[in-house]
């Protein structure tokens, strides 16, 4: 090859690469712009005020909007009763959020020119901050206890997904109260099958909170899942029942829903959504048969709801507790749910 077509081909690689670049910019551009953007079709959202505090009476469900437009990722609210009523938009974004007692807990990105860094924030009943704390990876799971003094929350610090093995997770709690930081439970004692364990595979994700010093969780090792029982002051956790993961603790304290592996289903999508009976440790399949990777919440003592891929990101669904029923679609374009009220 002469020299000069040596250069033309120079020249011509450096402008195709060019042209991928900016396309790449343009691409990404075009779909920030979409997202800031109303959806034809989907569901009205208004900037307005949003309290963690409700009038007696006035139940409301507060939740992480996945509608495109300019309240994307903000927290919003809507009658309970409503759920599909125009939804009111705090300005707040958060990636993973709860709350109770007029407390909340919302998992934030910080955006970085190289790389994105992640937050807890305590929210007071008017969303305003009233402590942070670094999150060591990606948002995953948020609860804030029953009173409103403790708040947990877990992250992905390897891997993005449970669905495979190659992940690691860390927990924390804070009590809103002093401030006293649980930085990573994997420091607590694991109780298993009755005597201490120890293992360096441990991993602990999806708090449920019973009260201020009790909790469930689930602690993963040797290939294993299982519900733990937590002791905020013993600083352990017990071993229960296998092969649970994500539990949440029903109104009344005496069921947990929770996410189980089925036999026969695919790698990627393995879960189906169960109620275990804490006093017999019997376990109830839900009527929901679809792949469910969330933490559900119990809406009432007889209801569950939990996220599902959907049109925007995610959609929220319901199902009775007791294996009865059908699945329904609750809200569009939401996650992240809490009942306030």
């Amino acid at each position: 090859m002469t020299r000069t077509a040596r250069l033309v081909t120079l020249l011509v690689a450096v402008l195709l690469l060019g042209s991928v670049g900016a396309g790449a910019v343009l691409y990404a551009a075009d779909r920030s712009d979409r997202r800031n953007e109303a959806q034809p079709g989907g569901p009205t959202v208004e900037a307005g005020p949003v309290s963690l505090r409700t009038p007696t009476g006035a139940r409301q469900l507060v939740f992480r909007n996945m509608a495109w437009g300019p309240h994307h990722d903000e927290l919003a609210t809507v009658p309970a009763d409503q759920p599909g009523g125009v939804r009111t938009a705090s300005g707040v974004q958060c990636l993973r959020f709860h709350a109770a007692a007029g407390t909340g807990i919302c998992l934030q990105a910080e955006r970085g020119a190289l790389q994105d860094t992640y937050r807890a924030v305590i929210l007071d009943e008017g969303l305003h901050e009233l402590k942070h704390f670094p999150a060591a990876g990606i948002p995953t799971r948020a609860r804030v206890s029953p009173s409103g003094h403790l708040a947990a929350w877990t992250v992905f610090v390897s891997g993005d997904s449970y669905a495979g093995t190659d992940f690691s997770t860390r927990t924390s709690i804070v009590d809103t109260r002093d401030w006293t930081l649980q930085e990573n439970l994997e420091t607590f004692t694991v109780i298993k099958d009755g005597h201490p364990y120890q293992a360096p595979d441990v991993n602990i994700w999806g708090v449920t909170f019973a009260d201020d010093s009790g909790f469930y969780a689930t602690v993963a090792t040797g290939g294993q899942t299982y519900l733990v029982h937590g002791d905020l002051a013993a600083r352990t956790l017990t071993t229960l029942h296998q092969n649970v993961e994500c539990p949440s603790l029903s109104p009344d304290g005496t069921r947990v829903a929770y996410k189980k592996r089925v036999p026969g289903a695919s790698a990627d999508s393995p879960w189906r959504l169960y109620v275990l009976d804490l006093a017999t440790m019997t376990e109830t399949a839900t009527a929901e048969q679809r792949n469910i990777d969330d933490q559900a919440l119990w809406s009432d003592a007889s209801t569950l709801v939990y996220a599902l891929p959907g049109d925007f990101g995610a959609d929220l669904w319901t199902v009775p507790a007791d294996g009865s029923g059908t699945a329904t679609r609750l809200l569009d374009a939401a996650v992240a749910p809490a009942f306030l009220g």
